[in-house]
């Protein structure tokens, strides 16, 4: 399974990014997809994930200016991204798994940066 991720990059605070992610193919069974980041000297962590059948998870932090939601094809998710702030700032994982946990799949980072 191979993941691509476009969208990310430069912007200044309030502003808003937007990510896709397509897999090359889904996992067979409930599939979990959607994005960590990882900020310099931080560990990676959870922004937001769609499960199949349309459930949702977010970072507390981005509830309410993160919006993640299936394109129109099924292997492909977005995220909206609006009222960046710099604490935003870190490379961005696309990630997709299976609802058990395993297997699962990470794509290339994408850097993302907010100026104050």
């Amino acid at each position: 399974v191979q993941l691509q991720a476009s969208g990310g990059g430069l912007v200044q605070a309030g502003g808003s990014l937007r990510f896709s992610c397509a897999a090359s193919t889904m996992i067979s069974g409930i599939n979990v997809m959607g994005w960590y980041r990882q900020a310099p000297g931080n560990e990676r962590e959870l922004v937001a994930t769609f499960t199949d059948g349309g459930i949702t998870n977010y970072k507390d932090s981005v509830k309410g200016r993160f919006t993640i939601s299936r394109g129109n094809a099924k292997n492909t998710v977005l995220l909206q991204m609006n009222s960046l702030k710099p604490e935003d700032t870190a490379v961005y994982y696309c990630h997709l798994r299976a609802a058990s946990g395993s297997p699962y799949y990470w794509g290339k980072g994408t850097l993302v940066t907010v100026s104050s």
